[in-house]
């Protein structure tokens, strides 16, 4: 079990358990009660596939994100969350055997490896970047009620952050998501010191039945970014059975 300074216990028990009293914040920041959210929890995959216009061309993936999905992304993040607590529980895991120094959680959704990030006594500081701004002020009210507000930052995209270079990097979940998912990389390598660790996953599928339009899966785009993930990062082993990855960069002198 880790606490950080001032704020309350935030552990894997407490994750499998509640998802970080994920349900009691979200009806508070939905103002909703707990029964409108409980019958909400179930359709909030197909409320946000409601919400995609069936094809989205590259150069409107920002602004998608960012004024369009709205808060159906939350309820959609959550019921995930929640539903596969066993899974996240074990990027949790990994995160713990990682995370040092600064931390960039990018892409960071409902904000469930930001806080338990921010809870370790390894970690010093965590910038959160999400696109999302109902997925920004959600994971910034939820830091105030665990206590980690003093810990976590708040931005729009990476951009926006100046002079630091982070020691652990996790992006879980969101390369599938960008157009140029090798550029992002690249952006990365700018950001990481010369000993950081970056967690990473992908999933470049939309699935059978086309279940995650969201999702890139240009045969093209993939190879590119295989490509670039071998030529600037080296795989660092870690024993847990999952999809999450670690890396540490690669800057051949």
């Amino acid at each position: 079990m880790h606490q950080a300074k001032n704020g309350k216990d935030v552990d894997l028990a407490g994750f499998l358990e509640t998802g970080l009293e994920i349900k009691s914040h979200l009806a508070s920041f939905l103002k909703i009660t707990r029964e409108e959210l409980e019958a909400r929890l179930p359709q909030g995959s197909l409320d946000l596939a409601a919400v995609h216009p069936g094809s989205l061309k590259p150069e409107e993936t920002t602004s998608f994100y960012e004024e369009k999905v709205g808060n159906a992304h939350l309820l959609e993040l959550a019921a995930w969350h929640l539903g596969s607590a066993d899974y996240i529980a074990e990027t949790l895991r990994l995160q713990e055997m990682f995370a040092k120094g600064n931390l960039l959680d990018f892409g960071g959704g409902i904000g469930t490896h930001a806080l338990c990030a921010a809870s370790l006594s390894t970690v010093n500081h965590v910038w959160f970047v999400d696109l999302n701004p109902q997925n920004r002020e959600f994971v910034r009210q939820r830091s105030a009620c665990l206590g980690l507000d003093h810990k976590i930052s708040f931005f729009r995209d990476l951009n926006d952050i100046k002079n630091v270079k982070f020691d652990t990097l996790v992006c879980l979940d969101v390369l599938e998501h960008l157009p140029d998912p090798s550029l992002q990389l690249m952006q990365f390598l700018d950001y990481l010191s010369s000993d950081a660790i970056a967690l990473l996953n992908w999933y470049f599928y939309k699935g059978a039945r086309g279940e995650y339009p969201f999702h890139f899966d240009d045969p093209g785009l993939i190879e590119k970014f295989f490509q670039t993930l071998q030529g600037n990062f080296i795989e660092v082993f870690h024993p847990l059975l999952i999809t999450t990855r670690a890396y540490k960069p690669y800057r051949p002198a």
